[in-house]
């Protein structure tokens, strides 16, 4: 209830609402103040996405993931000794779990973005990781992969 009561709060202070009802048999059966505030909805999470250099929302935290995809992302990141980024919580809130999905085009949870730029899922940044492309794109970021060091140590 709470994620209704905040979702209608957002879409009213951006003025992005329209009232719907559903009506079966010209019998009223229900009047819901549907809150359709995709455009709202759509700027929030570009902010979100580029409010760091690496964003990540995911089922759980980085100190207690909730699925094992979610938990593969923050190890990859602690591997190259990213501590510093952004997380959300997508089961703690219902539209920022499906708004996402639609803002990226991508079905699953995690998802990672680098500078508001979506990178991809669990799969993605795996793959990136073992092919040496995530080194060079945290580089890009201006963060140096902790996997560098542990290299001239060996």
């Amino acid at each position: 209830m709470n994620n209704v009561l905040r979702s209608t709060a957002r879409c009213l202070q951006s003025g992005a609402w329209h009232y719907r009802t559903a009506q079966n048999n010209g019998e009223l059966l229900s009047v819901w103040a549907r809150l359709m505030c995709s455009s709202a909805a759509q700027k929030n999470l570009e902010e979100m996405v580029k409010k760091d250099k690496v964003v990540v929302f995911m089922k759980g935290t980085p100190a207690q993931p909730m699925c094992g995809f979610s938990n593969a992302v923050v190890q990859i990141l602690r591997m190259h000794g990213v501590d510093n980024y952004a997380a959300y919580n997508v089961l703690d809130d219902q539209d920022i779990r499906q708004g996402i999905k639609s803002f990226s085009n991508w079905p699953t949870i995690p998802q990672v973005f680098f500078n508001g730029e979506f990178v991809g899922g669990c799969d993605i940044l795996l793959q990136m990781h073992q092919s040496g492309d995530l080194v060079e794109e945290l580089q890009k970021l201006g963060i140096r992969s902790a996997l560098l060091d542990q290299e001239k140590q060996s």
